[in-house]
């Protein structure tokens, strides 16, 4: 059966509205119930963001899922990759966690991911999806009494293995460096400057007094301009900005320039080749992954294998090619030695130990190359049906424009009626005339309105 409630990253929506105690009750019996009759070891661990509207909800889950026989360890503030470290180290079937990432504070959302740190499949939550809607049937075939009910646990110190693991990631400390940590009031408020403290970091931090509201609000990961004034204003080396499950962060070097996702790739990657241990010298980025980037990864000898956006297909492509790094603009990256999934704070570590192995300031890494110019033009248009052929035409020109000296990715939205025109080329005029011919044709042929146009050049993507 197709997915309702699952999104591409779980359930999400406005808290108490959409997103309802009542409902994460239920999904919580329903994914307990499969638990049971499918797992020998009925354990959960859930973690959650800095939302108000998180213990409700968490506790919600934790119910359902004691209801239906499954013992939760329940540990309270834990960014994302915490909760997916602790299930794959620990004694766990699944970790739940309860955040909408770096959505608004009104939002929230769950998600769940397996004994072996990645996210659930879309098979499994179809199924649990399918259990959902007949929950009080199924709850009543194995909901039990006394000894059979699930056990909830609150234990002290639970992220410290976690910590164990980051500052094991970095045995030579970070002495020497000083670095500004934008939070934004969300999961890492603690963890995030608590390890670089730990490895001897002067840490000077912003965004770390959450009141359940402030979350993603005024910095963050997706607000990175806060992190990059802090970091000049501070006078640090260099500066970290989390979103608010901190399963993603960006940077600034010491002069305010952003340093985003393909940047982060390219520091590291460059690093582990000048090394010697970059094998396969291969890295994994997007159709968005920024054609300079590539550029420059080629000239080191690296090549970049570019995957439809989304990190879980990016994490596919990891796999395939035994690859040891892969990520988005946005910053989510991949250490797959360390993660299956996206870790703003194995990111973090990773990015300050190569900086300190080099010894050079994070600005002498932004100059090592230069992005070519990319634009991306959302278009509203009246109907999709048929888009590509009505526009062939133009499409064949702008291609033969192009070739030799950029890239062009136009593709419908899969939740709006709008097309996405995303123009890349070595020559900032030739970029735009070619999205001029694009964006022209679909306002002709589809009646299209453009609803924004975003210059990709130096931002942080898709």
């Amino acid at each position: 059966m197709a997915r309702v409630h699952f999104g591409t990253d779980g359930v999400r929506g406005v808290a108490n509205s959409k997103l309802t105690p009542e409902f994460a009750q239920a999904l919580g019996a329903a994914v307990g119930v499969w638990i049971r009759e499918n797992q020998k070891h009925p354990e959960v661990i859930i973690g959650r963001d800095t939302r108000r509207s998180g213990p409700m909800l968490g506790a919600a889950l934790a119910s359902g899922l004691c209801s239906a026989g499954v013992n939760v360890t329940a540990i309270g503030v834990a960014p994302t990759p915490t909760v997916a470290y602790l299930a794959r180290t620990g004694h766990f079937e699944f970790g739940g966690i309860i955040s909408a990432s770096h959505n608004p504070a009104p939002d929230n959302g769950i998600k769940f991911v397996g004994s072996d740190g990645n996210k659930s499949s879309d098979a499994l939550e179809e199924t649990w999806e399918g259990i959902l809607t007949e929950v009080q049937e199924q709850l009543a075939k194995v909901r039990g009494v006394g000894g059979d009910v699930g056990y909830l646990s609150t234990p002290a110190n639970a992220l410290e293995p976690y910590l164990n693991f980051l500052c094991s990631l970095v045995p030579e400390g970070l002495r020497g460096l000083k670095v500004a940590v934008d939070a934004a009031n969300g999961a890492a408020y603690q963890i995030g400057p608590e390890v670089l403290r730990r490895l001897g970091a002067e840490v000077v931090a912003i965004g770390i007094e959450p009141d359940g509201m402030n979350i993603n609000e005024f910095g963050g990961a997706t607000k990175p301009q806060t992190i990059q004034d802090y970091t000049v204003s501070s006078g640090a080396h260099v500066g970290v900005a989390f979103d608010g499950d901190a399963d993603r962060c960006v940077f600034s070097d010491e002069k305010g320039r952003l340093i985003n996702g393909d940047r982060t790739i390219g520091i590291w990657a460059a690093h582990q080749q000048k090394i010697g241990k970059l094998s396969p010298a291969v890295a994994v980025g997007t159709v968005m992954s920024n054609g300079g980037f590539e550029s420059y990864l080629t000239s080191l000898g690296i090549k970049l294998e570019r995957t439809p956006v989304g990190d879980k297909y990016v994490s596919q492509r990891i796999r395939e090619t035994n690859a040891r790094i892969g990520g988005e603009q946005s910053g989510h990256i991949i250490f797959p030695e360390h993660q299956p999934t996206g870790d703003g704070l194995v990111t973090m570590l990773e990015v300050l130990k190569a900086l300190k192995e080099e010894g050079r300031p994070s600005s002498a890494f932004y100059d090592d190359y230069e992005p070519w110019p990319q634009l991306m033009v959302n278009v509203g248009v009246e109907r999709k049906d048929g888009w590509q052929d009505l526009i062939a035409e133009e499409s064949a020109i702008a291609e033969s424009k192009i070739a030799g000296h950029g890239r062009i990715v136009t593709r419908p939205s899969g939740t709006q009626p709008m097309i996405r025109v995303m123009v890349e080329a070595d020559d900032w005029a030739l970029r735009d005339e070619v999205t001029e011919i694009l964006v022209g044709a679909l306002e002709r042929k589809l009646g299209g309105h453009i609803h924004g146009r975003v210059d990709l050049t130096y931002a942080l993507g898709d």
